[in-house]
């Protein structure tokens, strides 16, 4: 067994890195620039916590496993966070009204992100060899043949070394490590990058009376209209509350005002989510995100790599947060690492790549699903489709128009999105023909409610109006 282990970053990502640390490595440290809540809070190194988020079965999963006994899932049920199945939300796609199946299946777990850091936070930070220290990282000691620790600089400047048999940098969109493996002699780690210029906004309302059961509600952008595109998100989170995110590419960007921003939600392809905040009470101001771009770093990809360091979670790439990827992939990465520390152990030749590696499968899955749809918007950033991805645009589009009306092919297209499944499932034989052959059934001409959120939902309107 290993004797130390440093993780870099205290978020959702470090946490779940150094659980699955824990059991083979006899001290972790987890080091973070900024002090951690004691509760569930909005922090400085997360803005983006503020925003709408959404935890995928996959990454469900992979957290239980990675904090086993602790149960997380009734931890967060107890704070008042929510379980939707996937096929039962209020979807408006980019091919009309998803129908609701009224099945049970690909449950998503809904609260807030400041809940499910804590919650994660809490239950990891019950193992005695886990400990966290405030400071900063600077640079990597070691060579390009193995990493062997960390320079830190605390709050008075003063620096210091921290020696460590295996480092894991899981830092976040910030991350250094690029330029700290260049310092060791490791230049070849290519980065891609493309961005739809999207802008969040993002605001909390009470749940109106009547409405404690509504489904998290999706208005999704249409890439293909030529236009920019613009979205919104509706979810139920703990305490009774609506957290409403707003989306808007390159053009078509919310603002941060209160009126705009119920405005915005009634001008979308369709207004229900507007009709549903018009008459709630807000609870907050209006908050505005622009860190919202696809950038990835080929870590895996590199012609050498050190020994004893591994990236993982938004170090390694940040995606449109509209589709709601990022803490799963993040929670499949230290998967991966705890895999592969239980096949080999980390002092295992080649144990770092081979993390790496396994860790970029997932990544890979979600930055093709993220950056498919992103390059269709007008004066996006990176580079354009190629024609296999063009052919492949075509056909999911086709697979979506048939999904709205197909429960097989709506649930397969399930599987993927929520990183269940590879996308060539996409293809298989079954789900071709059924998508070549069309949809089975016309299109619906509204939301598919059932009668008691109708009745709401009619009685609510004619009274905010």
């Amino acid at each position: 067994m290993s004797r130390s282990a440093v993780v870099i970053g205290g978020g959702l990502a470090g946490m779940l890195a150094a659980s699955a640390l824990s059991r083979s490595v006899e001290e972790v440290t987890v080091l973070e620039r900024d002090p951690l809540p004691e509760g569930p809070e909005s922090r400085k190194g997360i803005p983006q916590s503020r925003h709408a988020h959404i935890l995928l079965p996959s990454g469900r999963d992979a957290i239980e496993s990675l904090i086993p006994g602790a149960g997380i899932g009734g931890r967060l049920a107890a704070a008042g966070a929510r379980v939707s199945s996937l096929t039962s939300l209020l979807t408006f796609g980019t091919e009309g009204w998803f129908r609701r199946w009224g099945r049970d299946s690909h449950p998503l777990t809904v609260c807030s992100r400041d809940l499910l850091d804590w919650t994660v936070r809490e239950a990891v930070l019950e193992e005695d060899n886990i400990a966290v220290r405030t400071t900063q990282v600077v640079g990597l000691l070691g060579s390009s043949a193995r990493v062997t620790g960390v320079r830190l600089r605390d709050e008075d400047g003063q620096e210091s070394d921290l020696s460590a048999d295996l480092i894991v940098d899981v830092s976040g969109r910030g991350s250094r490590a690029v330029h700290w493996l260049k310092d060791l002699g490791i230049t070849d780690v290519t980065e891609s990058v493309v961005d739809s210029g999207l802008v969040y906004a993002s605001r909390r309302y009470r749940i109106p009376k009547g409405a404690e059961d509504w489904p998290l509600t999706q208005v999704n952008a249409d890439p293909f209209s030529g236009e920019p595109g613009r979205s919104a998100n509706l979810v139920p989170i703990e305490n009774d509350e609506w957290l409403v995110s707003l989306g808007g590419t390159r053009g078509g960007e919310p603002t941060s005002s209160a009126e705009d921003f119920t405005q915005f939600a009634l001008g979308l392809r369709h207004p229900i989510v507007g009709e549903l905040i018009a008459g709630a009470e807000p609870l907050t101001d209006v908050v505005l995100s622009r860190s919202t771009r696809n950038g990835r770093r080929y870590f895996e990809k590199a012609r050498i790599w050190p020994e004893g360091f591994i990236v993982l979670g938004d170090a390694v790439a940040t995606y449109n947060p509209v589709y709601g990827q990022g803490m799963s992939v993040a929670a499949l990465g230290a998967k991966a690492l705890q895999e592969e520390l239980q096949r080999d152990g980390a002092g295992a030749p080649g144990f770092a790549r081979r993390v790496q590696r396994a860790a970029a499968k997932p990544v890979e899955a979600a930055w093709a699903m993220s950056t498919s749809v992103d390059r269709q918007f007008p004066d996006v950033e990176g580079n354009p489709p190629n024609v296999a991805e063009r052919a492949l645009t075509r056909y999911v589009r086709r697979m979506t128009r048939v999904a709205t009306t197909s429960y097989q092919v709506s649930s397969a297209m399930c599987d993927v999105t929520t990183l269940q499944k590879d996308a060539i499932w996409l293809v298989h034989p079954s789900l071709l023909f059924a998508t070549l052959a069309g949809p089975v059934l016309p299109p619906l001409e509204g939301p598919p409610l059932t009668d008691e959120e109708r009745a709401f939902f009619e009685s609510y309107v004619s009274t905010a109006d």
